[in-house]
């Protein structure tokens, strides 16, 4: 066996992590926990995939769930298309596949929400398939491992990233193989400085023979997220307020507060308002929150406002109903300020 696969397993058997969707031997918890690692650390990711999987343990009865049950329960994950997908791709596994998710990657594919390294990580970590689930942490470490120096981001690299990868994985226990490259990248290879003197797979690394780890991988710089000013609009009357479901692509279907997107002074909120066909008076000014989404800044100023009555067509709810509605994470002030709003009514 190759000694990198030999010293890395010894090192992963001893150091893994324990993880609660781990030695179960259970495609759709791969499935799960895979899909609320992406782009979300271990420690927030463990009590959202105990809740989740208690209330849909298996593949039926998550598909057998409403949207809405399913984003309250990734309510404070973030990224909410990963949930949308997720229900869809069990619908689809139940309709497609009899309700198990297959084990070619092919038809792993083409289940909504699963790409390339979910159907890796399923296929090798459940199924025990010699193949391999390549994220960035992976990406990171073998970039060192090898001494890669060309930028990452770029298709000929990821392809030769990919090669050492597969050569890597075909062994007898690829899915401990792979989540040993995962646990090596977040403890050890981490990166800016990793703890080169830790790693099991420091006396076959090109980057720790040459010094040069710190340096890579190599990535074309992103660009800085846009910075949008952002009004927020709690409207009231009596003891219940105004909440809408979330039609655009960014956040959709999850419970909100009236949005504009277009500015957040006063003038354009009340604009905003008018635009839209909603009566109601100004009142005060709520102060500032701010949230960081992947590609955009939300700068949000928050207002009340009152209206004279309830107006029809829209979702006017009481206090209760505000925890138990699947808000995302960048409506947290907005609704801390609408609990209070309504309390002192």
């Amino acid at each position: 066996m190759n000694p990198i696969v030999t010293d890395l397993l010894t090192w992963y058997d001893a150091h893994r992590r324990r993880l609660p969707w781990r030695d179960i031997s259970d495609a759709y918890a791969t499935w799960v926990s895979e899909t609320m690692l992406q782009q979300t650390q271990v420690t927030t990711v463990i009590p959202f995939y105990n809740r989740f999987m208690s209330s849909f343990p298996t593949i039926d009865s998550l598909a057998r769930a409403c949207e809405e049950a399913v984003l309250k329960h990734w309510e404070g994950l973030g990224y909410y298309s990963r949930a949308r997908n997720l229900l869809k791709g069990a619908q689809q596994v139940i309709s497609d596949f009899g309700g198990v998710l297959p084990k070619e990657e092919k038809a792993l594919l083409s289940i909504s929400g699963i790409g390339p390294y979910t159907a890796g990580a399923i296929m090798s970590i459940a199924y025990n398939l010699p193949v391999p689930a390549v994220d960035g942490n992976v990406i990171r470490v073998l970039a060192r491992l090898h001494g890669i120096f060309q930028d990452v981001t770029h298709k000929d690299t990821l392809l030769q990233i990919h090669a050492l990868a597969k050569t890597l994985a075909d062994n007898p226990r690829p899915g401990d193989f792979n989540q040993a490259l995962m646990d090596l990248g977040a403890g050890i290879c981490a990166p800016g400085t990793p703890d080169c003197a830790a790693c099991p797979l420091s006396a076959h690394c090109e980057a720790f023979k040459n010094g040069d780890a710190e340096l890579l991988p190599i990535k074309t710089k992103k660009r800085p997220p846009t910075q949008m000013q952002v009004g927020i609009a709690l409207i009231t009357c009596g003891k219940r307020i105004v909440v809408f479901t979330r039609k655009e692509k960014m956040l959709g279907g999850l419970t909100v507060f009236f949005i504009n997107e277009e500015g957040n002074e006063k003038q354009e909120m009340i604009a905003a308002l008018k635009e839209a066909g909603i009566p109601c008076r100004y009142q005060a000014d709520l102060g500032e929150a701010r949230h960081v989404f992947t590609h955009r800044v939300w700068n949000m100023r928050l207002y009340h406002f009152a209206a004279e009555k309830e107006i029809d067509g829209l979702q006017w709810i009481e206090a209760e109903a505000l925890e138990s509605l699947p808000f995302p994470t960048a409506m947290k002030a907005a609704r801390e300020k609408a609990i209070a709003l309504l309390s002192h009514k």
